[in-house]
């Protein structure tokens, strides 16, 4: 069913020569200098990524997709592919078990998995952008050995858990908490809206550690802890009452004075809320970069049947607002495109990029629900229906307009950047840039 996940050591073998040498590589201070040159090529890694991901959810997704959405059937099947293919570690060194691509690579990956289905690059986002970039970070050298080794190699699935049922944009009002006692940490809490929270090995869990801190609402008393679902007093389960990414699995966990090893604490005591929004960062990317798929697909199935239509003896695709709102699809597609690459380019040069992955997420989820919405429109009636995929596209997307950072929040982030009233100062621990091969 797959390749194994050598392909990616004989891609970049062949393909980095190939494509010869990289563009130059620059830091530039302002924030406006992106690269003293430009280079909007892919180059020969980047297009066997892009091809690798495409062929694999064309032929092992797309049959089944429409049923399993309706059915709200979560494939496992997808997961294994995905770790025999190595994307599930794709931007993760090798030397952790990953294939060590860059994050380019892992933004062609998200595209091309939500141009099939948003479920699928649901998974990227939280086994890889939320929970495996956090321990490759901010994870010590047995935790990266215990944790992040499995998670790239796909033998384990990993997700995150922030949100609970009265805390979701406010973060800093969840009420989890973890006690030291001795060696460990118990944790006690409910977390709810977790995708894979019934399939996930391990849970990237942010809860409070300094009740007075907490109740000051001083996010410095909040911490971050792997929990593993064997351990006693974890229970999870499904919420099914979704009407969006119905393939994909959501659910909630309770953890029942749940012991945790101070070794599994991530970071320091304290910097819970510092790893929460770094890992949103992470995740922030996969989701614009996913969205970029969808309204891709939204165009691609507008133009099909724009040009299979008719209507007063023409196709449809003559008249003047269907070709306004395709137009608008296309612009939206290559506006959010450039965006997302922006921000991934940054990641490449261990630049942080949290004011630039949040516009590229912003814009990119907000025009993946209006193509969706026109894609419904230009098929009419047909669109209103399951018999095509565009009513599944609306539904998809949206859920991105929610999660990790309403619209609302980076509208707000974004006016905040220009105004001078926000300014992301330099972190204690960034995420890596790809290691040189």
């Amino acid at each position: 069913m797959a390749r194994s996940r050598a392909v990616y050591s004989a891609l970049r073998a062949g393909g980095t020569e190939a494509a010869g040498k990289e563009p130059a590589r620059t830091t530039g201070k302002a924030r406006g200098d992106l690269a003293e040159r430009l280079n909007f090529d892919l180059n020969e890694e980047h297009r066997a990524t892009e091809s690798l991901v495409r062929e694999f959810a064309a032929r092992e997704v797309a049959p089944h997709i429409r049923e399993n959405d309706a059915a709200k059937v979560f494939d496992r099947a997808i997961l294994t592919g995905l770790g025999e293919l190595g994307i599930l570690g794709i931007s993760v060194p090798e030397r952790y078990g990953g294939a060590g691509l860059d994050y380019i690579s892992l933004g062609l990956a998200c595209e091309e998995l939500e141009y099939v289905d948003t479920s699928l690059r649901v998974i990227m986002s939280v086994h890889a952008g939320l929970n495996s970039f956090s321990l490759l970070a901010w994870g010590s050298e047995a935790q990266k050995d215990r944790y992040l080794r499995p998670q790239a190699e796909g033998k384990q699935i990993a997700t995150y858990g922030l949100t609970e049922p009265d805390a979701g944009s406010d973060a800093v009002g969840i009420r989890a908490t973890a006690r030291r006692d001795g060696p460990d940490y118990v944790l006690t809490g409910e977390k709810h809206w977790i995708s894979l929270a019934e399939i996930a090995d391990n849970f990237l869990v942010i809860a409070w550690t300094d009740p007075d801190k907490r109740a000051r609402r001083d996010h410095s008393g909040l911490s971050a802890f792997i929990v593993e679902r064997s351990f006693p007093g974890f229970e999870s389960g499904n919420m099914t009452h979704k009407w969006g990414i119905r393939a994909g699995n959501t659910g909630w966990f309770r953890m029942h004075d749940v012991r945790v090893p101070a070794e599994n604490r991530l970071g320091d005591e304290g910097e819970g809320f510092k790893i929460a929004m770094f890992a949103l960062d992470q995740g922030r990317y996969t989701v614009a970069a996913g969205a970029t798929g969808l309204i891709r697909a939204c165009r691609d199935e507008s133009v099909r049947w724009a040009r299979s239509r008719t209507t007063f003896g023409q196709e449809i695709g003559r008249h003047q607002l269907v070709k306004q709102m395709i137009a608008n699809m296309e612009r939206d597609y290559e506006v959010s495109r450039l965006l997302w690459l922006r921000a991934g380019e940054l990641k490449n040069r261990g630049r942080r990029n949290t004011r630039e992955t949040s516009l590229a997420k912003w814009v990119s989820t907000v025009a993946s629900e209006r193509a969706a919405s026109d894609a419904i429109q230009i098929h009419g009636s047909y669109g209103y229906s399951d018999e095509y995929p565009v009513g599944r596209f609306w539904r998809n997307s949206k859920g991105a307009v929610i999660y990790e950072g309403t619209r609302e929040i980076h509208t707000l982030m974004q006016a905040d950047y220009a105004l001078g009233y926000r300014r992301d100062r330099p972190t204690r621990v960034s995420l890596p840039a790809p290691e040189e091969h």
